[in-house]
Order: structure tokens, then C-alpha cells, then sequence
């Protein structure tokens, strides 16, 4: 299970229902767990959210072009990175076998959306 912190619980679940669309599944004790293609990911209250400055979570997906036009329309914001090693184009990076996008959520968390090449 991915553990994902938020400074705001109900500013996080907004987001993700309007940005991502996602409902969680189970909602308890300052925490919101979801469901995404069978992996679990539980977001919960505390006043360190914000903080990671790595990526926190990698959702695959097997059309990372259709997959970011979709977020897009939904308002998500990609990144732009030129890193050493690490260069995006349109918000996304080509990285040998692999393709990559991130964005940040409402929590200030980096969430890469991926697709593999080969």
C-alpha cells in the first residue's frame, strides 16, 4: 500500500475525485484509503505533508499519451524537468524502456505516471 500524506483531508479528496477520478473506498480516523487497478493507496491527515521532494507514487499505465490528455482535460498540471539525466518535452521524459510524466497533487505530493516502451 503507497501512504501519501495531506495537510488538508478534504482539499486531498476533492482533488482527487475532480483531478484523478477517484472515490475512496474506506474512510476512517483522519484517513481516506483507495482502490487504483487493484493497489492500494491510503492517504491520511498530518502536518508534514508537502515536505517529500521525490516522487511518492508511480501509477502505470499502458497509454501514457491518451492517460495525460484525459488528466489535462481534468485540469492536472505536468512538470517540466531539466535535470541531469532526467529531461521532459511536453511533460514528458523518455528514459530507455521506459516513458514518464509527473504532477503534484493538491498536497504538494510528486505522482509520476508511467508507461513502459518495450
Amino acid at each position: 500500500m503507497a501512504v501519501l500524506p495531506a495537510s488538508d483531508l478534504e482539499r486531498a479528496r476533492g482533488y482527487y475525485k475532480d483531478k484523478l477520478d477517484l472515490e475512496p473506498e474506506m474512510s476512517e480516523d483522519g484517513a481516506l484509503i483507495y482502490n487504483v487497478a487493484g493497489n492500494r493507496i491510503l492517504l491520511y491527515e498530518t502536518s508534514f505533508a508537502g515536505t517529500a521532494q521525490n516522487t511518492a507514487l508511480t501509477l502505470e499505465t499502458g497509454d501514457l499519451a491518451a492517460t495525460m490528455t484525459e488528466l489535462r482535460g481534468r485540469g492536472v498540471v505536468f512538470e517540466e524537468y531539466d535535470l541531469p539525466g532526467l529531461k521532459t518535452e511536453n511533460g514528458v521524459a523518455e528514459m530507455g524502456s521506459e516513458r514518464g510524466a509527473w504532477f503534484v497533487d493538491s498536497e504538494r505530493n510528486i505522482i509520476a505516471v508511467s508507461e513502459r516502451t518495450a
